[in-house]
């Protein structure tokens, strides 16, 4: 449970009791009229017992100072120092109620909630009509579940402030929570009379009929008000709810009909026409209820958004999908300005691999809004799977400009840079997101795989290999940096071991991808274990779509060495057909024999 009541009123450094009434400060202090007291602590509800003595006019002052200085230091948050003040006065002035309320809240800081209760207890038993001493104790009792003294406490809030609201419902709810639903119902009744009926109060006692199933009684309130103001789409919209929370679907779609006529363009009613029609299971009038409700401006835009979020469990569903962008593509329409539905189109034509299309949604929803960095990341993910390097490097660093300390904008950037061949300004970025991220270990072996891809391309083949071995210590999984290391190891015809091992566990991880397997029958035929070499280039030509020139060209050197020179001769001929072109082929070719 919830307290209701307005803290604002409730906090200050008690300038309530001094400082910002001086006539209150002037009985406190008087000389003559001010009282020491011993104050026994209340038990429960009972009376604070007080045996008053008089206090000089001197130590009134002394405590007038003392309250001063102890506000000053708890202004400036030494909160040691300000209770060390406040105990000061209650040695002097034991019944310094103002003192025991502000050192009670210092104890609240500290979490030391005994001793803030014993003095709140004392503090009231004096002042019993003190509304925020009242206030304060109850924070407390509500923190230890001690709802019967809840009950007397707010009993006694409405007693001084018999129209305040927020008391009713606090009293109300700790009735609640104790089951005493007749009795908070009682509280409402009481409030009604004060205030008039309420939405408020009818959205309470509808919790409380549906606790006591009792489901007839709640419609039946909202029936009344229906009857009384037919025009507030509200109650109809709370009448469904409840009859769609107790099953009776029928009777919801009902009233949300009669509502609909008399606020056709509302689009919650369609919102929650969508909802009851999902209920059973009547898929074509959902969507074509959330047709309407998202064609209609009034509703927020983030609601959308979490409708249309809502079918990403379904995808792949080309169903889902296409469900989503459809939505999706209403939003914007609707909402054409709005930089966040720009960005959920882009997200569900991204979805649907409508590639060129998303990118011109992300672009417009950046240049509706800048300062979003996830819609930037995406576009530029867009642009990678364009293989447009010019727009990777582009847009990547326009976005670090804003987000400089994002690692995975600083790799994409990397990645473009390295594509282009810029190595050394490549370098710097991809530094940047290894260095920047620590827990990611899916941006750590990329990272250090494109950093491998980088010092190769500057023939630094110490620092390659040190960045791909890290690339497969954060995911010996990575097949690119499984496929890549192999095969270069296997060029310099160095660590062949090593690298038949790394290729062939990329070919487990990720059977029938040609490049792979072309890789592990190369490092094959560099272990002259032609054979099975023959076997696995085999399975890459069959596996790949396009003519290679490369596989053509490793299908003859192996042949050649199994023997078969004209076939070997072929292939080599095949290889000049798809587009190779070099002097050590023509020479293969010409002299019918491998040429190294």
């Amino acid at each position: 449970m919830k307290l209701k009541i307005n803290k604002k009123e409730c906090s200050g450094n008690l300038q309530i009791a001094f400082g910002l009434v001086a006539t209150l400060l002037f009985i406190l202090f008087i000389p003559g009229l001010s009282l020491a007291q011993n104050v026994t602590p209340i038990k429960d509800n009972a009376a604070v017992i007080v045996d008053a003595k008089p206090v000089s006019a001197r130590d009134s002052g002394t405590v007038e100072q003392l309250f001063f200085a102890a506000i000053s230091e708890k202004n400036i948050e030494d909160n040691k120092k300000a209770a060390e003040l406040f105990g000061k006065i209650l040695q002097i002035e034991p019944s310094n109620d103002a003192s025991m309320y502000e050192l009670a809240r210092l104890d609240k800081l500290q979490n030391n909630y005994t001793d803030a209760k014993d003095l709140l207890e004392k503090a009231v038993g004096l002042k019993p009509d003190n509304e925020w001493y009242r206030v304060a104790l109850a924070e407390i009792y509500e923190k230890n579940n001690d709802f019967p003294k809840l009950e007397v406490l707010f009993n006694e809030l409405k007693r001084i402030s018999p129209r305040k609201a927020d008391y009713y419902f606090d009293s109300a709810n700790t009735y609640l929570q104790e089951g005493k639903y007749d009795e908070a119902l009682k509280v409402y009744d009481a409030l009604e009379k004060i205030i008039g009926p309420s939405d408020d109060l009818i959205i309470a006692r509808e919790k409380i009929y549906l606790k006591q199933n009792k489901p007839d009684l709640a419609a039946a309130a909202l029936e009344e008000r229906i009857t009384a103001d037919p025009s507030q789409v509200k109650y109809y919209l709370l009448l469904s709810e409840i009859y769609g929370s107790n099953g009776s679907n029928d009777k919801a779609l009902k009233t949300l009909e009669r509502a609909k006529k008399v606020a056709p363009n509302n689009g919650l009613i369609h919102l929650a026409l969508a909802d009851i029609y999902r209920e059973k299971k009547n898929t074509e009038a959902c969507f074509n209820e959330l047709t309407l409700a998202f064609a209609i401006p009034e509703v927020d835009i983030s609601e959308k958004i979490r409708i249309v979020t809502g079918y990403f469990p379904k995808f792949p569903d080309p169903n889902a999908k296409a469900s989503a962008l459809e939505l999706s593509r209403i939003a914007v329409n609707t909402s054409p300005n709005d930089s966040r539905a720009n960005a959920l189109y882009g997200d569900m034509l991204f979805q649907n691999e409508k590639l060129p299309e998303a990118k011109a949604a992300y672009q417009k929803s950046i240049a509706l809004n800048n300062q979003v960095y996830d819609v930037r990341e995406q576009l530029v993910r867009v642009e990678l799977s364009q293989n447009d390097m010019d727009g990777v490097i582009r847009d990547g660093e326009d976005a670090l400009s804003f987000f400089p300390n994002q690692a995975w904008m600083n790799y994409f950037v990397g990645i473009g840079l390295v594509q282009k061949k810029e190595y050394n300004k490549g370098l710097s970025y991809l530094k940047n997101a290894t260095s920047m991220e620590f827990q990611d270990k899916q941006l750590l072996s990329l990272g250090f795989s494109a950093l491998g891809d980088d010092y190769h391309g500057m023939n630094d083949i110490k620092n390659s290999d040190a960045s791909y071995d890290k690339a497969l210590m954060y995911n010996p999984e990575n097949v690119y940096t499984l496929n890549n290391y192999a095969y270069y190891l296997s060029i310099r015809g160095e660590q062949l071991d090593k690298a038949a091992l790394m290729a062939k566990h990329a070919n487990d991880v990720q059977a029938h991808t040609a490049s792979f397997e072309d890789t592990y029958a190369w490092i094959l035929f560099k272990q002259k274990k032609y054979a099975d070499a023959k076997t696995w280039i085999q399975k890459a030509i069959a596996d790949d779509k396009d003519k290679s020139a490369v596989q053509a060209e490793h299908f003859g050197d192996i042949l050649f060495f199994l023997g078969d020179v004209d076939s070997a001769v072929s292939n080599w001929k095949k290889a000049k057909e798809y587009g190779a072109n070099s002097a050590t082929l023509d020479r293969k070719i010409n002299e019918k024999k491998y040429i190294e």
